[in-house]
């Protein structure tokens, strides 16, 4: 994995910012939104919770801002699991549709971050084509769907069973690459779905599951989702901003915040992904996190389907 030094040269980085370069102003930019708008968008110490509708101590806001970097670390080194951590315990505290709402701002700015650190672009999307805009469509989707009907416990459950029977079929298969899987209409076809679980769940695994079976360059393989995934949350919150009323200036700022944390944690995984790590420790890494999210998610669905 690690194709590229693991230490931070500050004054090439200043020096390639300067003159523009699409991986550090991607990269730059992204961090300066998110604290941009954590700040112009405060809604003052008195309006702090007033949004969330629930009743925060100190000790459960520690709790999600460790949450929030644990995610960001996971992102930093495997391209995804942000959303599949941080959603579940936010769920837990505030209303379900807020949350989904509101973890629409995170996964954008640090899937920009991304794919300016893998540098990957417009050429991504020539290659990809049916995946953005299939991906597109199932976000539309998925929005639409969030506005009229409330997810529930069965879409997590199902996708809970996706995941666990993909981690079943990679350990019997002894983590095989199956090329033949990189075919444009099937990976729109993917991409449709994951644009519609996000929006309607922010619960999205089955791109990376898909994506894990013909790519194990870490490099590839996070920036291909960073651009991916980017686009959808990109999508999601145009439409519930300027279409819906789901996006308030009060819950910006709150992914802000979000964001603005998350991105301590990915920095964190971004220098522990270029530590050498070979591609077996790779596919471990990311066969385990997604058993362990299939773990929560039947933790979290079962009880209110079945008991």
């Amino acid at each position: 994995m690690g194709t590229r030094e693991s230490s931070i040269d500050v004054a090439q980085f200043i020096d390639n910012l300067t003159h523009f370069h699409y991986r550090e102003v991607l990269m730059t930019g992204a961090t300066f939104v998110a604290i941009a708008a954590a700040i112009v968008l405060f809604p003052g110490v008195e309006n702090v919770t007033q949004g969330i509708q629930s009743n925060v101590s100190g000790g459960l806001f520690a709790l999600l801002i460790a949450v929030a970097i644990l995610g960001g670390t996971v992102m930093g080194m495997l391209g995804f699991g942000f959303s599949l951590i941080v959603t579940p315990v936010l769920v837990s505290v505030i209303d379900p549709t807020l949350a989904v709402v509101v973890l629409a701002v995170p996964p954008l700015i640090i899937n920009v971050f991304q794919m300016g650190d893998t540098g990957t672009g417009i050429e991504f999307v020539r290659k990809q084509w049916p995946l953005m805009i299939l991906a597109i469509i199932g976000t539309i989707i998925g929005v639409v769907f969030l506005t009229q009907f409330s997810t529930g416990p069965l879409v997590p459950f199902l996708i809970g069973l996706i995941i666990l029977g993909y981690v079943v079929f990679q350990i019997v298969e002894n983590f095989v690459v199956i090329e033949e899987a990189h075919h444009p209409i099937a990976l729109g076809a993917i991409g449709l779905v994951e644009g519609f679980l996000l929006a309607a769940a922010n619960l999205g695994p089955v791109l990376p599951a898909y994506f894990h079976t013909f790519e194990r360059d870490a490099e590839k393989y996070i920036g291909g989702l960073s651009m991916a995934l980017g686009t959808i949350f990109a999508t999601r919150i145009i439409l519930m901003t300027f279409f819906t009323d789901l996006m308030t200036p009060y819950r910006l700022w709150l992914g802000s915040v979000i964001a603005v944390v998350a991105i301590v944690g990915l920095l964190l995984g971004t220098y522990l992904r270029r530590i050498e790590i070979d591609e077996q420790k790779f596919t471990w890494f990311v066969i385990g996190l997604l058993f362990i999210i299939s773990l929560n998610i039947f933790r979290n669905t079962i009880p209110a389907l079945f008991l």
